[in-house]
């Protein structure tokens, strides 16, 4: 088989993924599993070979991701349902004042957004976007657009969120130091294209039509008087990335086989840490605010049903992955990327951003991008695993438009027209993409 088929082959499963998901409306799932067959009868692979491929790159990918995502589902579920959530926003909005609303909002969304879905979080930190827009008076634009931005970028580029944390096992990186990256890129990232773009695209002044808007929602009110306090909510929210950074900055100093270095590695494995951080989350914001076990377990319960779809789309990402090594396309696209003078960061982040734009779902276009970009890896030892992971996530913020339900959420909570969310937060996200491109190639050259 000739690469020029190899390639027409790897063309049209991505455009099959493109059409069942953006105009047939089939769900990310099935339109894997149809682009994966695809690429096996495609490439001539027998159907026992296609079958294999397709069980051992789901099965490997979930293996992996499966105990992780349920754990930061909790986590996530925990600090929705206890109010640490709002105690971090309403804190850091009091400390900061009225006149950087705009700053506290992206800081809400990137400390709360790092347990929770971007939906989640957008969803449990409007009402106190309402309650501040009703009593300052400033544009809903003005606090929504830096926090729903911020949380595209911890949302794409931050472990323990789904896609992030399945691309950082596919390309085998060290999941502490994609969190340490993740923090130096994404942080500038949100300040450029959140407080930054607002000020320089919004008015800070609400129209005249957001009374009546806000009227629509009820008064609301900011009460956080059941809540947990401040440090204890940050301290549940941080401690798992503590754990994982720090296993990757100490196990170094340490002499390997030591006793020292196989705790430390034990503690700061994913799974590990995240098992603790529920221990003490079920403690700080549960069993401490007067819960008791059985109400722990019925909040428990009621994280695990919306994760279906999520583990499916990954799980059949990661046969598709698998299916590209199995059927040699992964070897061919290699040889022929390897012949380019593109820069692989570059190429990652395009991909990811091309397939956003084409199938609506940051976490379908990292999972694909992820397979087409591993086998560069082999070619350029030069470029870490763990820098393309946030190129592939940067690439994925950008481009949340019509096609993606987070664009959606976000244009019908604020209120505003199709044009208006287009310009201020689609221009966000791009923006945030651009910059979170240059951040991640200045950091590769110092890692």
């Amino acid at each position: 088989m000739s690469p020029t088929f190899s390639l027409l082959v790897l063309g049209a499963s991505i455009l099959l993924i493109v059409v069942l998901i953006g105009k047939c409306r089939v769900h990310p799932f099935l339109a894997l599993i149809a682009a994966s067959l695809l690429v096996g009868v495609g490439t001539g692979m027998t159907p026992t070979a296609i079958v294999s491929a397709f069980e051992k790159g789901m099965g490997s990918t979930l293996g992996f991701l499966a105990g992780i995502i349920g754990l930061g589902s909790i986590l996530g579920k925990l600090l929705e349902e206890s109010g640490g959530a709002k105690r971090i926003a309403t804190t850091l909005l009091r400390a900061l004042g009225e006149k950087n609303a705009a700053w506290a909002m992206m800081l809400v969304g990137f400390i709360a957004g790092i347990p929770v879905f971007f939906e989640v979080g957008f969803v449990l930190l409007i009402p106190l976007i309402y309650v501040v827009a009703r009593q300052t008076r400033i544009n809903l634009l003005y606090l929504g657009v830096p926090l729903a931005t911020s949380l595209m970028v911890v949302h794409c580029i931050l472990p323990p969120h789904p896609a992030a944390t399945a691309i950082t096992g596919m390309l085998n990186a060290d999941i502490g130091k994609v969190i340490l990256y993740g923090l130096i890129v994404g942080l500038p990232t949100a300040v450029i294209a959140g407080p930054i773009w607002v000020k320089l695209t919004c008015a800070r002044q609400a129209p005249a039509s957001q009374a009546q808007f806000l009227a629509e929602r009820g008064e609301g009110n900011i009460d956080d008087s059941q809540t947990p306090s401040f440090g204890v909510a940050m301290i549940t929210v941080l401690l798992p990335l503590a754990l994982m950074v720090g296993k990757t900055l100490t196990t170094p100093l340490l002499s390997k086989g030591s006793m020292a270095f196989e705790w430390v590695s034990f503690i700061g494995n994913p799974l590990i840490a995240l098992v603790l951080s529920i221990c003490f989350a079920y403690w700080s914001l549960g069993l401490r605010r007067g819960l008791g076990m059985g109400d722990l377990l019925d909040l428990t319960h009621r994280c695990f049903p919306p994760l279906a779809g999520i583990l499916l789309v990954i799980g059949a990402g990661g046969a598709f992955n698998d299916m590209l090594v199995g059927s040699g396309i992964g070897k061919v696209l290699a040889d022929v990327l390897g012949q380019s003078n593109i820069n692989p960061i570059i190429l990652a982040w395009l991909i990811a951003g091309l397939m956003h734009f084409a199938v609506g779902s940051a976490t379908v276009a990292m999972i694909s991008t992820a397979g087409m970009v591993l086998p560069i890896l082999g070619q350029n030892p030069q470029y870490s695993p763990e820098i393309l992971v946030i190129a592939i996530g940067a690439g994925a913020i950008g481009w949340t438009h019509v096609t993606d339900s987070a664009f959606w959420v976000v244009k019908e909570y604020l209120g505003i027209s199709l044009s208006e969310a287009l310009k201020k937060f689609t221009g966000a996200t791009v923006l945030a993409s651009v910059a979170a491109l240059v951040f991640t190639l200045i950091l590769s050259r110092f890692v």
